[in-house]
């Protein structure tokens, strides 16, 4: 018996939508990678991208257990010397971008390299409850549901 390898023709994309509400931010990171990459099915291809689409919505309102909230810190370089600029997840989520939290804890499951880049434009996160893609007909991903450790209420 031969080992099945998807091809691009054959991969069938299905849209999901997440609600991030209350859920801990790398228990949803670690689903949308899964189902971005498409090992939830069974002709995964490690080399195509056989994911899905995701929607996530209510970024601005995922949980962060432990100190995380005040300690997590985000680092980039400007390109100029001594330019190395932090800013905390608190203060991302509060502010003017907070989808950039979720989209960055999932950007680091995915793999690195074009497959990873064109994974990644299957995903679109939104801070709060609308998203523009009702016509897609998504189905509804509850990550929550999945394990009582995935939500966190307080």
């Amino acid at each position: 018996m031969k080992t099945y390898s998807a091809k691009p023709a054959d991969v069938e994309k299905t849209w999901y939508v997440v609600d991030a509400e209350d859920v801990v931010l790398g228990r949803l990171a670690a689903k949308v990678a899964s189902v971005l990459r498409g090992k939830h099915k069974p002709t995964f291809t490690p080399h195509i991208d056989c994911g899905d689409n995701v929607i996530v919505v209510n970024a601005d309102k995922v949980k962060l257990t432990g100190k995380k909230r005040t300690n997590k810190i985000y680092y980039w370089h400007t390109g100029h010397p001594g330019g190395i600029k932090d800013r905390s997840a608190d203060e991302i989520l509060s502010g003017r971008y907070p989808e950039r939290v979720v989209k960055k804890a999932i950007q680091r499951m995915i793999p690195k390299g074009p497959l990873g880049e064109t994974q990644m434009r299957n995903l679109r996160v939104y801070a709060g409850p609308e998203h523009p893609h009702h016509a897609q007909q998504p189905e509804p991903l509850d990550v929550g549901a999945m394990n009582r450790k995935n939500r966190r209420s307080a």
